[in-house]
């Protein structure tokens, strides 16, 4: 983001300079009002009170779209404090579970608490900068940390950029056990490797691409979701995108627009893949739903 030049073409073209918010109140104000959108976090409480023991306010706490515990915190400014800040407060929240299915149970209902996974909460940290050490601390401590800089332009533009990304348990390229990977004996070799080569594709669109491992499906995200892969079937692997079916000129047997209909994991847009061949066609559909996340 800190080279990106941003323009107005009203009346001619005219550059519009980045800024800080005022104060870090604004940057949490604006987050927590459109966290789903901004996140992919289901919002669940703000300023949480650790108690009297760890004596903290915890900025955010949500619910990520996977069902996995999210902190968040935020600074105006740069902050050579705000990852170990962060990791205090993860601390606290492994060592709170019952209290945080709690809130997630008063918040978001019985169903939701009964799936939180608490194999690599969350940590997220919004800041208008990062220093260099702070990237290699993201990678040192191995827990799930996003490191994302904002930045407003003019009166109502709003930009976040994510610098690092690091999944707290993540598996190798080469595989590792997925959801119904158990079950790989009455499965087709052939879309076992099919399902390889598509985790090769979706973990090589960038390197801020992590993947998390759920019950039923796998998801690949950024900051937020953008694939969601199914457990392999006999003849085909579903995955759903982050994309408009609306803007998508979807063909039967391969494209369906699945707004509205139940499914495992998140996406509006379900891709039928049944060989290389289709997964080479579905590439450029990929890498859409890549970039818009």
């Amino acid at each position: 983001m800190q080279d990106v030049r941003l323009f107005s073409t009203k009346n001619g073209v005219a550059e519009v300079a980045p800024r800080l918010a005022e104060a870090e109140r604004h940057v949490q104000d604006l987050v927590e009002a459109h966290m789903e959108t901004l996140l992919g976090v289901r919002f669940l409480a703000s300023e949480y009170h650790t108690g009297p023991v760890h004596g903290g306010r915890i900025d955010t706490l949500g619910l990520d779209e996977n069902g996995v515990p999210a902190v968040v915190e935020y600074k105006r400014g740069t902050d050579p404090g705000v990852i170990n800040q962060g990791l205090y407060y993860l601390a606290w929240l492994r060592d709170h579970q019952e209290e945080f299915r709690n809130l997630v149970r008063v918040r978001l209902g019985a169903s939701q608490a009964a799936q939180v996974t608490w194999s690599a909460p969350r940590l997220i940290c919004v800041a208008g900068g990062f220093t260099r050490y702070d990237l290699h601390a993201v990678r040192e401590h191995r827990r799930a940390i996003d490191l994302v800089r904002y930045r407003f332009y003019g009166d109502d533009l709003f930009g976040l950029e994510t610098v690092a990304s690091v999944a707290g348990r993540r598996l190798s390229r080469a595989g590792g056990k997925c959801a119904g990977q158990g079950r790989s004996g009455r499965q087709s070799g052939r879309m076992l490797e099919l399902r390889a080569a598509l985790d090769e594709v979706l973990l090589g669109l960038g390197e801020d691409v992590t993947r998390i491992e759920r019950r039923t499906y796998r998801a690949y995200q950024r900051l937020r979701n953008f694939a969601c892969v199914c457990p392999p079937r006999r003849t085909k692997l579903l995955v759903y995108l982050k994309v408009n079916p609306e803007q998508v000129d979807l063909v039967p047997g391969f494209t369906r627009d699945v707004r509205g209909l139940g499914h495992h994991g998140t996406g509006d847009l379900e891709v039928e893949l049944r060989s290389e061949r289709e997964l080479e066609r579905a590439q450029e559909l990929l890498r859409l739903s890549y970039a818009a996340e």
